[in-house]
């Protein structure tokens, strides 16, 4: 009933704003009322009257909330108005016969505007004058880092639904233009190098940083200056993460390292990666851990007719499957099978021919990799093969092989596997009509094992955080974002090529942990100290991308870089696949670093001192030659 009689109220004062506005374009344009005024007005005031009101209605002038108007429902107002002129005017002209003076329908329409347009938005104004009357002394008070459209926005979110809870003590802008203007009704009060001063002097409680399409460069820029203060500091979300412009002040956050990346987010063409798995039949491996399931959330996107989810972790698969249950209507089926095993990856590919792989299964923590050697050469190079000879076999058309930077001039059990992984797939990639690719990146954030969830759990406990070596330095970039160039690596791909991100300014570690700690709202050194433990076996202080002899070339992508090509020890790799086949694999630490360095003549493996063990050779067999010239050469079935 509340909002009936707000809607009729709003209808009287209308008919009667309407009525007062012919008459005062009378009154101007004929400075004193002609003496049959009144007799002619008052035979056509009613239907007039109605008309007006019913171009209102019909714009839906009375379905808004006044107290939040803007210049939109100015627009409506004066289309209204105009609508209701004109069809007034063909009822006098036209219906009745009743000559007016064109300047007294133009002065009416103008009056019209002025009166109906005015009592709203003075309505607004009204309620705006009172709150800012009383926002001195209510709400906690912000700062608004931004003073260009996510500045505005995040600003009328506040005031149209928080009214009373915040007070927006002003806006900061690096623009020289803006210095000292108002921005519904608040002031620009100066530039970055402002933010401590004018905190320590309005008081502030909370800075927003509200400029979504700026380069991370500038936010990591201001958030070091922010957090040289006591005030909370979050931030709106990237300018991809809002939708055609509309922001709630629910997605705003607190900063987070992801944020502070050196680089640009990777755009991604999703046309040419949706035509390759579209209705395709599409593979992950490792689909249970950090980027196989990513993988798995972005490729439902794309709609393939069947996802096979495999990983052999059973837990990590049923977690992933109930998650992509309840979200897509792709077909899936979890497969807890490991790669190591020949028999049951061919199996899996005489089943469902799979015509895209994505291998995202493997060993991936360098220390524990140093102390199980053999497992990373098992897993990472062995179990490769496998998926990528099944692929080969039953006429996959893309394999995709999940690389890391650590792969270059490795100096881990774990990189090199990779390394050696990469070599057997561009190896198969001259014998198959498949096409075989890898990607290589750097550190994801947020992954199992990573850096930053582990300084997370420190801070959490207290600290200290620990860095291995205040020098060291690495590359990152968000799990979606690897996935996304995953994805785009295999729609680039023509076989055998080694795709590169650009990752843009590597990071160091100690400034990483200093960071966070800022971010969780400690003083480092103070409230959470940071300890130097020092370099782990197969650590590097800076990670690599390339090797000095590949180099790299453009793709059509800006930030996607294609490896040159590196000559192949054929030989070699062809009797190491022999030797997989047959079942015949290094065993131990020695076994290892001599199969290791057939490869890789420098690498050598850091180990305790007492690590002393009798090891078998490593020795082909007639048998395994014949079985892998025979599968090599199979062609597709």
């Amino acid at each position: 009933m509340d909002r009936l009689r707000r809607r009729s109220l709003m209808v009287v004062i209308d008919a009667l704003l309407v009525n007062v506005a012919i008459f005062l374009a009378f009154l101007i344009r004929y400075e004193q009322l002609p003496s049959t005024f009144w007799t002619t007005y008052l035979s056509y005031a009613v239907p007039m009257t109605v008309i007006r009101i019913l171009s209102l209605r019909f714009f839906g002038l009375y379905n808004r909330v006044w107290q939040y108007a803007s210049i939109g429902e100015l627009v409506s107002t004066i289309k209204a108005v105009s609508a209701g002129t004109i069809l007034n005017s063909f009822y006098l002209f036209f219906v009745v016969q009743q000559s007016f003076s064109r300047g007294v329908v133009v002065l009416d329409w103008m009056l019209n505007i002025l009166l109906i347009g005015g009592s709203r938005l003075g309505w607004r104004m009204l309620r705006d004058g009172l709150y800012g009357i009383n926002r001195k002394r209510h709400g906690r008070r912000v700062l608004i880092v931004g003073a260009g459209d996510g500045g505005v926005l995040v600003a009328r979110e506040f005031r149209n639904h928080y009214r009373g809870q915040v007070s927006i003590v002003g806006f900061i802008d690096d623009d020289p233009e803006k210095q000292q203007q108002q921005i519904l009704g608040c002031s620009v009060l100066g530039d970055r190098t402002a933010i401590p001063h004018i905190v320590d002097t309005y008081r502030v409680e909370e800075i927003v940083i509200a400029m979504p399409s700026v380069e991370r460069k500038t936010i990591r820029e201001i958030v070091a200056i922010c957090q040289e203060t006591k005030a909370d500091v979050k931030i709106l979300p990237g300018v991809f993460d809002l939708f055609e412009g509309n922001v709630t002040v629910n997605q705003i956050r607190h900063v987070e390292v992801e944020d502070l990346l050196g680089r640009e987010p990777v755009k991604v063409d999703l046309a040419s990666m949706s035509q390759y798995i579209s209705d395709h039949v599409v593979l992950v491996t490792g689909a249970g851990g950090s980027i196989g399931s990513e993988l798995c959330r972005q490729i439902v996107r794309f709609s393939p007719r069947l996802l096979l989810l495999m990983d052999i972790c059973e837990n990590n698969m049923y977690d992933i499957e109930m998650e992509l249950k309840g979200k897509t209507d792709v077909r899936l089926v979890p497969l807890v099978k490991d790669v190591r095993d020949r028999q049951a990856v061919n199996d899996i590919f005489r089943k469902y021919r799979p015509q895209v792989i994505f291998h995202a299964a493997a060993h991936k923590h360098v220390p524990l990799m140093e102390v199980n050697p053999e497992e990373a050469i098992k897993n990472n190079a062995m179990g490769t093969y496998h998926v990528a000879q099944a692929a080969n076999l039953y006429g996959a058309s893309k394999f995709v092989l999940v690389s890391t930077d650590k792969a270059v001039n490795p100096t881990s059990v774990m990189g090199a596997s990779k390394r050696i992984a990469e070599m057997i797939i561009q190896y198969l990639n001259t014998r198959s009509d498949t096409n075989y690719v890898a990607v290589r990146f750097g550190n994801v954030l947020g992954s199992r094992g990573s850096v930053v969830p582990l300084f997370k759990k420190q801070i959490a406990a207290g600290g200290p955080v620990t860095v291995t070596d205040e020098r060291m330095i690495r590359y990152f970039m968000t799990i979606p974002e690897a996935v996304q160039l995953i994805i785009q690596a295999g729609a680039l791909a023509s076989g055998g090529e080694i795709f590169v991100l650009d990752m843009g300014e590597p990071v160091p570690i100690m400034e990483l942990a200093e960071t966070l700690i800022k971010l969780s709202g400690f003083e480092p050194y103070t409230d959470i100290d940071i300890k130097i433990t020092g370099m782990r076996p197969g650590e590097k202080l800076f990670e690599e991308l390339l090797t000095a002899e590949e180099g790299v070339n453009a793709t059509t992508h800006k930030r996607i870089f294609v490896a040159k090509p590196t000559e192949l020890d054929t030989p070699l790799i062809e009797r190491t696949l022999r030797n997989f086949i047959d079942g015949i694999l290094p065993n131990g630490v020695q076994e290892t670093e001599r199969f290791i360095q057939a490869f890789l003549p420098d690498f050598v493996i850091v180990r305790p001192q007492d690590d002393v063990q009798a090891e078998p050779s490593f020795v082909e067999t007639a048998a395994s030659r014949e079985i892998v010239e025979n599968s090599i050469e199979t062609q597709k079935q």
